[in-house]
């Protein structure tokens, strides 16, 4: 398969502070990553992705970073950074690391001197405005964390944009230099080996240079912020057009590495037509990360996921590549959202789609969200207008069944609680069991991976019905059959595309068979079929 690895690959996401502790303070770091690489490469995955490692405040637990090429004490050190990268390459894993190009820490070097005065050579580094009529802020852009994305600065003068926490100023891409500065950053890491980097909220690094108010009305993206940003349309504050310029000159940079190193976008889940734009053409990003399954398809019934696989398939390009992701560290933990049971079914379809699945770590034991009490609560937008934040998708991976579930074996209380039910779902505990989720994945991945038509085929869906989402992998030489019943009844499918068809890997430990043109599902029961 002459393809980029990140075609036919698997990525899993590890947030680091959350995957192994080794040095007793209950913080997880890059040498608890190092230490676990035999685990994920025995699951069968292509590619490790690292949440933000970098010198922070920790305002938002890395995304507010105050140098963008070292690696914060917490973590360990540069070194251990590039002993991490040599193991993983030793065992045939890829290495993708956070990009966070919005916004900096406002400890950061750069917005230190920005904010001195108004003739300094980072002065315009980031997004400075005068105040409005009678000392008002410039405009009415409003930050996802609640408020306006203004905070005037008393050294300066003026206002700076912030369009996240206050603690967060955001960079000015339209000054050269800036861009330049970014464009270092990604070659500053290419040059250590890392074979792509996840770009933070990366449709949000250029604004309308005229700084007008957004309007009101329904605004562009799927996901739920708060009811005040809801109200506007952000057609100002963020995806301006000629974002897509820079992203060009990005997969340019990519381009003259060798090894295929990939550019992963988070994007709001925009509709498709806009969406699709990210990739410019086979000269923009790789893989805008498609959220659409997670903000879209809210309620999780078959027939709004398949319409959301359909239209993603006639919206891509000749030269575009679908990728899918289930979870991450800001949203609700997969089983929490549509329960155990589905869990299964929504894996067997995140891996067995065209395109490329991203993992959220833990996903593979069926972790669910970890109970946190007002006390323990870590996460900034807690406090604000978020509820209860994100905390409960980021508890401490869950090892075995002993103090602290083998995320640390210090005396230190981890960073954020285990899990009420760590005992049970625990890499140590699943691993025996023939029927956990953890063997489940690793027979799906195995598959996947040993089969050629799971990775590059062609996608086509199948009319059975409503409760069940079936389609077909195909290459020119062979067929699969993927059937999935999303409800808690069984049900009976017939469809020619069966006929012939062997099942071979599903949810349960025995996938049902087909008979004939037939086949029978259980409950919540998710199969993979074969031609004989």
């Amino acid at each position: 398969m002459d393809e980029p690895w990140w075609k036919t690959g698997v990525i899993y996401q590890i947030y680091p502070r959350s995957f192994q502790d080794t040095t007793g303070n209950g913080i997880g770091d890059l040498a608890g990553v190092t230490r676990r690489l035999d685990y994920v490469r025995d699951l069968d995955v292509d590619a490790i992705w690292l949440s933000p490692f970098y010198p922070s405040p920790m305002a938002d637990f890395g995304y507010d970073v105050a140098d963008y090429t070292d690696v914060d004490p917490l973590f360990g050190t540069l070194g251990d950074f590039e002993e991490l990268v040599s193991q993983a390459h030793g065992r045939g894993l890829k290495v993708i690391v956070d990009y966070v190009g919005n916004h900096t820490s406002d400890q950061h070097p750069w917005f230190q001197e920005s904010r001195r005065d108004r003739s300094n050579p980072k002065a315009d580094w980031y997004v400075w405005a005068d105040p409005g009529p009678g000392g008002a802020v410039p405009n009415n852009w409003l930050s996802i964390f609640g408020g306006s994305a203004w905070q005037w600065d008393e050294p300066r003068g003026q206002f700076y944009l912030h369009s996240f926490l206050k603690q967060q100023p955001d960079l000015n891409w339209r000054n050269p230099g800036v861009e330049q500065a970014m464009m270092d950053v990604l070659r500053f890491w290419f040059d250590r080996g890392v074979d792509g980097v996840r770009m933070d909220v990366i449709h949000m690094i250029l604004k309308d240079p005229d700084l007008r108010d957004n309007p009101l009305g329904d605004h562009l993206s799927v996901e739920t912020f708060y009811p005040e940003y809801e109200a506007q349309q952000h057609i100002h504050d963020k995806l301006h057009p000629d974002i897509y310029d820079v992203f060009r000159r990005m997969h340019a940079l990519a381009a003259s590495y060798d090894g295929d190193r990939v550019l992963i976008g988070e994007v709001e889940p925009l509709p498709f037509d806009q969406f699709v734009k990210f990739y410019g053409g086979g000269a923009g990003l790789h893989l805008p990360f498609s959220f659409h399954m997670i903000y879209s398809a809210r309620d999780w019934k078959a027939v709004d996921v398949r319409s959301l696989v359909d239209e993603y398939e006639r919206s891509v390009g000749p030269s575009d590549w679908p990728n899918y992701v289930l979870g991450n560290h800001d949203v609700d933990r997969l089983a929490s959202r549509i329960g155990r049971d589905q869990a299964r079914i929504g894996a067997l379809l995140l891996l067995t789609l065209r395109g490329t699945p991203t993992l959220y770590y833990g996903d593979e034991l069926a972790m669910s969200n970890s109970t946190i009490a007002d006390h323990q609560v870590q996460d900034p937008r807690a406090h604000g207008v978020w509820g209860t934040g994100r905390d409960g998708c980021r508890s401490p991976m869950q090892w075995d069944a002993g103090p602290h579930g083998g995320f640390t074996h210090h005396t230190a209380e981890p960073w954020l609680p285990l899990n009420e039910d760590s005992a049970l779902y625990n890499v140590a505990v699943e691993s025996e069991d023939p029927g956990s989720m953890l063997n489940f994945y690793r027979r799906v991945l195995r598959f996947r991976r040993s089969h050629p038509v799971m990775q590059l085929g062609a996608y086509e869906p199948l009319d059975v019905g409503e409760s069940v989402f079936a389609y077909t992998r195909s290459l020119p030489d062979v067929e699969a059959v993927i059937a999935l019943n999303f409800s808690d009844d069984p049900i009976t499918i017939r469809h020619r595309a069966l006929l012939g068809k062997a099942a071979v890997v599903g949810t349960s430990t025995r996938p049902s068979p087909a008979v004939g043109d037939a086949l029978t599902l259980d409950a919540n029961e998710g199969v993979i079929l074969l031609e004989g």
